[in-house]
């Protein structure tokens, strides 16, 4: 009789343990999201790109296109407002950069 048990334990343990990536992997996709800080405009990075937070006050630059925004950019995140160009930062959503490609 104890070795029934023995192996039913052994048996859902192995099970237990087989689980656990595929858990992990589903808790991690929305419990471990971070909160980015916010990319300030005086940031070297920012001016070298000219990043404003309005996309507006751009509209003298060269580059500018009206109705382009963070928001309608390819590089923009929408989960967390973070832009691949600023790593570890978020980004306005109505703000702009030179580097603004129309989103696909």
């Amino acid at each position: 009789m104890a070795n029934q048990s023995r192996r039913k334990f052994m048996r859902s343990s192995l099970f237990g343990i087989a689980a656990l990536p595929f858990g992990a992997s589903l808790l991690s996709q929305h419990a471990f999201a971070q909160e980015l800080e916010p990319l300030d405009p005086s940031n070297p990075q920012a001016l070298a790109l000219n990043y404003v937070k309005v996309a507006e006050e751009a509209s003298a630059h060269a580059a500018y296109k009206a109705g382009s925004n963070c928001s309608n950019c390819m590089f923009f995140q929408s989960e967390n407002n973070g832009c691949m160009l600023f790593p570890q930062k978020s980004v306005e959503v109505g703000g702009w950069c030179q580097s603004w490609v129309q989103k696909a």
